[in-house]
């Protein structure tokens, strides 16, 4: 199967110190992905890359493909990449309505002033991912009065608006109480099933969904582990690479761990 995104050799360098240190990445179509690991690992910057937020040193043997083409505008690449992530929470505290944040995204813009006018079609689109992640009754209310967990669930809402085959999710649900995480859990398996490909970076392992298998680990700039869930998510990998005794327990095609 053909790779649908795919990195090599990126090296990512912030005063003096090396964030990613020549990683390489690919993703295949339907290859959903968690990718975990301590923080300051670079699993954001590598996110970040994916979707050319940020931009590696030009070295001759870094290359980036995305559906075969290497080079993108800003507004081609949001409508294949669906990206939410920690800086996002901007858009979570505004004032606009939850249907104007999710339909607003098909403008590459921020909530609805005068210069937007969605036609019927564009609202029906955002009450229908809202309606998939379970938020349609919520959507006259202003986003800044939503819970965490439906903040959460708007966002994926609005960067799935656009029908994108690939959603990279970056720590997209923190501090989600137990329920919070569960409807989550839900509204991600939700777009996997549909069939787009999810990349998943998270500290928490229950968050990772049965339909992920492959799972990533992250460590000092560089990846040090990337297999099936089963054989990665061990108690002697992830001790070695948080530094400190990790227990891991699965229940039911979920897993979670402690120290």
């Amino acid at each position: 199967m053909v790779d649908i995104l795919s990195v090599d050799h990126v090296s990512v360098r912030r005063s003096g110190t090396y964030i990613l240190s020549d990683v390489s990445f690919s993703l295949k179509e339907g290859g959903h992905t968690a990718i975990i690991g301590p923080n300051g690992a670079g699993k954001s910057t590598l996110m970040n890359v994916l979707c050319k937020e940020v931009h590696p040193l030009a070295l001759d043997e870094y290359s980036y493909s995305l559906l075969g083409k290497s080079k993108w505008t800003v507004h081609d690449l949001r409508k294949v990449i669906g990206h939410v992530s920690q800086a996002d929470s901007m858009i979570a505290d505004t004032t606009y309505a939850v249907l104007d944040i999710v339909v607003s995204a098909l403008y590459s813009a921020i909530g609805i002033d005068f210069h937007i006018k969605p036609g019927k079609e564009d609202i029906e689109k955002a009450e229908s991912e809202l309606e998939k992640v379970g938020l349609r009754e919520l959507k006259g209310k202003c986003m800044n009065t939503l819970s965490s967990g439906e903040r959460a669930r708007a966002l994926i809402a609005r960067s799935a608006i656009n029908n994108p085959p690939v959603m990279l999710l970056d720590e997209a649900s923190n501090a989600l109480d137990f329920p919070s995480r569960a409807d989550f859990r839900k509204a991600i398996s939700q777009y996997a099933r549909e069939g787009k490909t999810v990349v998943m970076v998270t500290h928490e392992l229950s968050e990772i969904i049965e339909e992920i298998e492959r799972v990533v680990v992250m460590k000092d700039g560089r990846i040090v582990a990337d297999g099936n869930k089963k054989e990665i998510l061990n108690e002697g990998l992830l001790s070695d690479v948080y530094g400190q005794k990790v227990f891991v327990a699965e229940r039911g095609g979920l897993y979670t761990a402690w120290c």
